[in-house]
């Protein structure tokens, strides 16, 4: 050593310790999580990175696992009964009514039966069934919907004795005032009795749809609408409460006039709402100011994309506006599917990836992409992996309860970030529990799909048409 200049010996550590900074970095270039690849079976291979979901193709048992502890949930925790609001006894007798008679709410007075979240839940429920054939989903439609036709003579009995109004506890029946009162809950009645579960609810199917078709408040170019929070404004969320009950009663009645109103809805909300250059949609518009805030709340995205393909489903092939509403639908998941966070989900405003990410919007995004996928308006090649990476996320939403976390609370179409940014998540917050039966159904059948061929190869999942092979 005493013959090395000692310039070169500084100079050989100060590499040496470059060198070693460089290992000791390595580790953060890659992500880190607690889940590994288990289609990978090379256990030592250093390629493969660690995720922070299962990074992994789901199987059927997995699926139903979730779905099931979902429904369980849901059936202690949504009972079916009246109740004295005051003591929170039982209420068996259903001839005389009391005024502090009202239908159960269940836990935390989260699940009431005719909210329009329910809608969506006897939605999903009636999907899985369908999927699984397993009829304890079915029978948890026929549950609630033999609960409306029986409480139904009582509580108008009540509202005639004590003159509730809008206090009585079947005010969305008896005293209807927005489409949150009977849009999804008609599109679920309706699903319902064309899959022959529970009693025929004919009578309050056409109270609402006449409600929806001829006394709901519309632009005059007849585009749904609100009267808050402007004196005029239009809310995507709207889609959904409106779309599928005009589309399912198209498909029940064969009545052309529900599919043309549901159909011009979409359009036309897609004239004001949609923005080209990001292929979303804006929570809402005011009429009284045309320079709107375009905010993309993730949830009114989904309620647009459920409403699409809900209505494409049944909209006849030869309607001269399926192809502008595909076309929509494609941009729109176009968009959405770029938008995808590196944890499965997707964020609370969908452009904002300082938000939270949220499960509702995203279970619904993972609905609609696998359900387009499986009615083959749009490509499993591009889509595939992204439903099934969502699914993987959202499963991952759903505790040991059965309850769904990370889903926003009920939202205002507001005009600033802070609001949205700011949302609470519960889970209590009943509007993540329909999308995520939806969702999980969905994938079922894209598993399944026999055109499609799953591959997982250099690490990844390639969703090959079967006839490209």
């Amino acid at each position: 050593m005493k013959n090395v200049p000692w310039k070169s010996i500084v100079a050989a550590k100060c590499i040496a310790a470059a060198i070693l900074s460089l290992l000791l970095a390595v580790p953060t270039l890659f992500a880190e999580g607690p889940y590994r690849n288990r289609d990978n079976h090379s256990v030592y291979d250093p390629s493969e990175g660690t995720y922070p979901i299962p990074y992994q193709l789901p199987t059927k048992e997995e699926i139903v696992d979730v779905l099931g502890r979902v429904r369980s949930y849901l059936e202690k925790a949504a009972p079916a009964r009246i109740v004295n609001s005051k003591t929170g006894d039982q209420i068996t007798d259903l001839t005389a009514p009391v005024a502090d008679a009202v239908a159960d709410r269940g836990e935390a007075d989260a699940f009431y039966v005719l909210d329009y979240t329910m809608g969506v839940t006897h939605a999903g429920m009636l999907l899985c069934a369908e999927v699984t054939g397993d009829k304890r989903y079915s029978d948890f439609t026929a549950r609630d919907l033999k609960f409306i036709a029986d409480a139904l003579p009582y509580f108008r009995a009540q509202d005639e004795k004590f003159n509730l109004g809008r206090k009585s506890s079947f005010r969305g029946i008896l005293h209807t005032a927005s489409l949150d009162d009977c849009g999804a809950m008609c599109a679920a009645l309706i699903k319902a009795r064309r899959a022959h579960v529970g009693p025929d609810l004919e009578p309050v199917i056409k109270h609402w749809i006449d409600y929806i078709s001829t006394k709901q408040f519309r632009l005059p170019d007849g585009t749904l609408a609100r009267q808050r929070p402007q004196p005029v404004s239009l809310w995507a969320d709207d889609c959904y409460m409106g779309v599928p009950a005009l589309a399912q009663m198209g498909a029940l009645t064969g009545n052309r006039a529900y599919f043309d109103d549901a159909a011009k809805q979409i359009v036309q909300f897609s004239s004001y709402l949609f923005a080209p250059p990001t292929g979303l949609y804006a929570h809402g518009w005011n009429a009284d100011q045309p320079l709107n805030p375009e905010l993309y709340w993730a949830r009114a995205n989904g309620w647009v994309m459920m409403a699409t393909v809900e209505l494409l489903d049944v909209l006849p092939e030869n309607h001269p506006q399926r192809e502008t509403i595909l076309k929509y639908l494609r941009q729109h998941i176009h968009a959405i599917a770029k938008l995808q966070s590196g944890e499965g989900l997707w964020h609370q405003m969908l452009d904002k990836t300082d938000s939270y990410l949220e499960t509702s919007a995203s279970a619904m995004f993972v609905f609609s992409i696998a359900h387009a996928i499986n009615r083959g308006w749009i490509s499993p090649v591009s889509y595939g992996s992204v439903a099934q990476a969502g699914w993987n996320a959202v499963a991952q939403q759903v505790n040991h309860r059965g309850q769904v976390e990370g889903t926003c609370v009920g939202t205002t179409f507001a005009s600033d970030n802070v609001y949205y940014y700011n949302r609470p998540t519960s889970v209590y917050a009943t509007h993540g529990y329909g999308p995520v039966l939806l969702a999980g159904a969905e994938m079922i059948k894209l598993l399944e799909n026999p055109a499609i061929d799953i591959q997982y190869k250099v690490r990844t999942y390639h969703y090959v048409p079967k006839s490209a092979e």
